[in-house]
């Protein structure tokens, strides 16, 4: 590892020591939760160039957000120029000294705690995120100007992916019938977030696929992916395990919690995760669009599933279990 990696080994060294241990003696469960070559997927691929002309564009999305809570689309209105000028300006800022990157308010004036790598609260491989990012507010970004370019970019970007993130939650809205100006009124600039990832390469433990990102489901409305070439995303899709496959020309959409909640369980919050490259780093960029934290979330749907909760109440939860349990639970704790 050069300067720029965080000190993942030096930090969970116990945890390799121990996974090194259980590796010559995996039971069949881990062997298939850690299987290296699982089936590829391609999630629902829908061509967004005739969606203001054609209902059935409409259609697919609600239909894709019902049955897998994944799915890609092109001809998106984001130029490839803003994607790859937000590529170039994000592998540049990861490629800055380690002990730049977690001094984060100075380097580029993004809020103290932005910048976040591994799992603190880990207590085995498989609570492990091997990787690093900057889990940005979007209000935090018109000030980071600490670092050339890096600001005006993540703004372009953010703010093209934001159109369409909300015109795809008033599709979804509309879908379920209901008032389609719901997340214009909730999800506002400064409430959403951007995050950078990347997930360094990972050879300690080329045959057990280590996390680059734990299972988990996103706490949001909606995200938006952007992602490179080299593959590693995974999703879960009637009780499986697939990796999805990568296409450049797509973003990656996926519904989120709150969705979940607000559509009382129509569309679906479908777990994913990451797993590393033995030799190759990864990069994505990813869009959350969240309400304000003081938004009450409740099921459009009767009998509700689920009990209504505020999206401060809803983070609070997720972090206090991630900090006692090493995980979250999420949904299944607001039941009804």
């Amino acid at each position: 590892m050069d300067s720029s990696d965080p000190p993942f080994y030096e930090t969970y060294k116990a945890l390799f020591d121990k996974a090194a241990i259980e590796e010559s003696r995996p039971t069949k469960r881990e062997q298939v939760m850690f299987a290296s070559s699982l089936e590829e997927c391609e999630p629902p691929l829908i061509d967004l160039s005739q969606l203001d002309e054609s209902r059935d564009c409409k259609s697919e999305i609600a239909r894709a957000s019902r049955e897998w809570g994944f799915f890609q689309v092109v001809n998106h209105g984001i130029s490839r120029e803003i994607l790859e000028r937000m590529r170039r300006e994000q592998v540049k800022v990861f490629r800055q000294p380690f002990e730049k990157k977690i001094n984060e308010v100075k380097f580029l004036n993004f809020s103290s705690g932005s910048y976040r790598w591994g799992t603190p609260a880990a207590t085995c491989l498989k609570q492990l995120s091997w990787s690093e990012a900057f889990h940005v507010p979007l209000a935090d970004i018109s000030g980071s100007d600490g670092c050339g370019s890096l600001s005006s970019t993540m703004e372009q970007f953010a703010g093209t992916v934001s159109d369409l993130a909300n015109k795809l939650a008033e599709i979804l809205a509309e879908d379920l019938g209901h008032k389609s100006d719901y997340f214009k009124e909730n999800c506002l600039a400064n409430t959403c977030y951007l995050r950078m990832n990347r997930y360094p390469p990972c050879p300690m433990f080329p045959n057990s696929n280590v996390f680059g990102l734990m299972p988990h489901t996103d706490s949001d409305f909606l995200t938006i992916l952007y992602q490179d070439d080299v593959g590693g995303l995974q999703l879960v899709r009637d009780g499986q395990w697939f990796a999805v496959k990568p296409n450049p020309d797509a973003l990656i959409v996926n519904i989120g919690d709150l969705f979940q909640a607000w559509s009382n369980g129509v569309y679906k919050s479908v777990e994913h995760r990451v797993v590393t490259n033995p030799r190759v780093e990864r990069f994505s960029s990813a869009y959350f669009l969240c309400p304000f934290h003081d938004t009450v979330i409740k099921s459009c749907g009767q009998p509700p599933v689920y009990r209504n909760f505020s999206f401060r109440e809803y983070r609070q939860q997720v972090q206090d279990d991630v900090q006692k349990l090493g995980q979250k639970v999420g949904l299944p704790r607001f039941l009804l």
